[in-house]
């Protein structure tokens, strides 16, 4: 997941060099919610990892 994220960034980054601001807009916002998502996964699993086991 986190991977896809920063693919997204790299896509933005580049299309706002290159001039697209459409395309690195929508790009960015994807990578933003991808964050977000995994964050949110990888917080829910350090949680529950840690419960002890009966």
């Amino acid at each position: 997941m986190l991977s896809w994220a920063l693919t997204f960034l790299i896509i933005a980054i580049i299309a706002a060099v290159l001039g697209f601001g459409g395309i690195a807009g929508t790009a960015t916002g994807i990578a933003k919610i991808l964050f977000l998502v995994f964050l949110v996964l990888f917080v829910v699993s350090l949680i529950f990892g840690r419960r002890p086991r009966v």
